[in-house]
């Protein structure tokens, strides 16, 4: 039986979300590792606006200053934010900037999808890398071009959606299932002693906040949140290839099956011979090829008969057992897979 977990980790509450918010600005006090304008002319076109927004004039002046950058800005307005609240926001250069190592964003506006601002970001950038140069050499730790500002923006509009005008509220599950969604509505009509809830679908559970007799659905939720429920999972193996990691769930099973498995490695060297003509005589420099081939047969698994029933955790640690290689391992999967033997969904990454 799997662990039980509160609702407030299976499910969202509908209409209880945040929204990103993105901007577009500019980060000066550089030490010289900003934009080259003449590779990114956008930001010589955001210095251009700031400063005639402060009025100051420089139509048709030529500067080239090293310590500014063009800059995305993202962030996510949490849901229920009130004006005056503060967010935090990542600042990601989009220029040619080496760095924004001890820079300051300038006041940037932060719209969201319907066009509207926000939200406002300004602070000092702190990133996360480091940058050390000389003439014939470039060492860069970490990313030096990306950082966050804690508590960087400051919000200027709410979203509206009013929670207390809802006589109905639908729970929807980050991972559909219907046993689990049953099992979220059972434990909600027990804890609350009436049919409130009821399943829509696998991934819905709709929950009649005025049936709950309680003062509002902030109420409902906070009664319910907490009620725990053990989700049913399905049963699932997932790889990476390039690390040669494998997760798997307690419910995957394989069928009976025989597993053989090996390797040939292929060697080929080449030793040219260069054969030369005697001293003062006529004739020419040769290179006579040489090639030595070698096939070798590597250890590996044989012909292995696995009994029905048998967990893939079980398969995998006899594996392991034999000295299989993750990366080996991960093929063996495949080909059980691809067998039908593997009663599980397969996802490769």
């Amino acid at each position: 039986m799997a662990s039980q977990i509160r609702i407030k980790d299976l499910v969202e509450f509908d209409g209880v979300r945040g929204n990103d918010l993105v901007g577009y600005g500019l980060v000066v006090g550089l030490n010289g590792t900003g934009d080259g304008l003449r590779n990114a002319p956008f930001t010589e076109e955001i210095m251009t606006n700031i400063l005639e927004r402060l009025g100051v004039n420089v139509t048709g002046e030529q500067f080239r200053p090293k310590n500014v950058a063009a800059v995305f800005v993202t962030g996510s307005l949490p849901p229920f934010a009130r004006a005056g609240g503060q967010i935090d926001v990542t600042v990601s250069a989009i220029g040619d900037a080496g760095s924004l190592l001890g820079g300051t964003l300038v006041m940037t506006p932060m719209n969201a999808a319907d066009g509207q601002i926000y939200a406002v970001a300004q602070g000092t950038i702190i990133a996360g890398g480091a940058v050390a140069e000389g003439d014939g050499a470039t060492v860069i730790q970490g990313v030096p071009t990306a950082g966050v500002i804690p508590a960087g923006a400051r919000v200027e509009r709410e979203i509206d959606f009013e929670l207390g005008g809802l006589s109905s509220l639908r729970l929807a599950l980050r991972e559909p299932d219907f046993t689990t969604a049953a099992r979220i509505e059972a434990a909600i009509n027990a804890d609350l002693g009436r049919d409130v809830a009821v399943m829509v679908d696998s991934g819905t559970v709709q929950l009649d906040i005025a049936r709950t007799r309680l003062r509002s659905p902030a109420h409902a939720l906070a009664q319910i949140e907490n009620i725990r429920v053990a989700p049913e999972r399905k049963a699932r193996v997932v790889v990476d290839q390039r690390s040669g990691t494998i997760v798997m769930g307690q419910d995957v099973r394989i069928s009976r099956i025989a597993v053989s498995q090996g390797g040939l490695t292929l060697r080929i060297r080449e030793a040219p011979v260069v054969v030369q003509p005697n001293p003062f005589s006529p004739g020419e420099t040769v290179v006579l090829p040489r090639t030595d081939v070698d096939i070798e047969e590597e250890p590996g698994v044989g012909l292995a008969e696995v009994p029905p029933g048998t967990t893939l955790s079980e398969v995998v640690a006899g594996l392991n057992a034999l000295g299989v290689a993750p990366r080996d391992m991960i093929d063996i999967l495949k080909s059980i897979k691809a067998a039908g033997a593997l009663h599980a969904e397969f996802v490769v990454r």
